[in-house]
C-alpha cells in the first residue's frame, strides 16, 4: 500500500509542476503584445519555467519541482511603427519574444503531463480502495 501512496504522491507533484508551467504559459499569451510605453522601456519578455528533481527524504524518491520562471533572454523582434512612443530613431519598437504558436504547444504539453499524473492518482486511489475492500 506504501507503494501506491507514493506513486500518487508523485503524479501530484507532477501536477503541481504543471500547474505552474500552465500559469506561467497563460501570462506568456496574456503579455504577448505588451510593449514598451517609452523608448528606453522594454517590452515584456517570455518567462520559462524549467524542471528539476529533488529528493523527497521521507519517500526516498525523486520527486519533480518546478524551479522559479525566468526569462527568455532570446532577441527581441523589432516592428516598424514610427507612430509608437517606444519607437526608436528609424521608426522600430522592442516587441515581446512571445510567440503564439509556441506557447499554444507549450500549453498543449502541459495539459497532457498534468492529465496523466491524473490518471496515476485516479489510478492509485481506485486500487486503495479496492484493497481495502478485499480486506474486510
Amino acid at each position: 500500500m506504501d507503494e501506491l501512496k507514493t506513486s500518487a504522491e508523485i503524479a501530484v507533484a507532477g501536477m503541481k509542476a504543471q500547474t505552474r508551467r500552465l500559469r506561467v504559459v497563460s501570462e506568456n499569451l496574456a503579455n504577448a503584445d505588451s510593449l514598451a510605453q517609452t523608448a528606453e522601456g522594454q517590452p515584456y519578455r517570455r518567462k520559462i519555467v524549467t524542471f528539476r528533481n529533488e529528493l523527497d527524504r521521507e519517500l526516498g524518491v525523486a520527486m519533480v519541482k518546478a524551479d522559479p520562471a525566468r526569462p527568455d533572454m532570446s532577441d527581441l523582434p523589432r516592428r516598424y511603427d514610427p507612430k509608437h512612443p517606444a519607437a526608436d530613431g528609424d521608426g522600430y519598437v522592442l516587441a515581446p519574444n512571445v510567440n503564439p504558436l509556441i506557447e499554444l504547444m507549450d500549453m498543449r504539453e502541459a495539459q497532457r503531463s498534468y492529465e496523466a499524473n491524473l490518471n496515476v492518482v485516479n489510478t492509485s486511489k481506485t486500487m486503495l480502495s479496492r484493497t481495502i475492500e478485499l480486506l474486510r
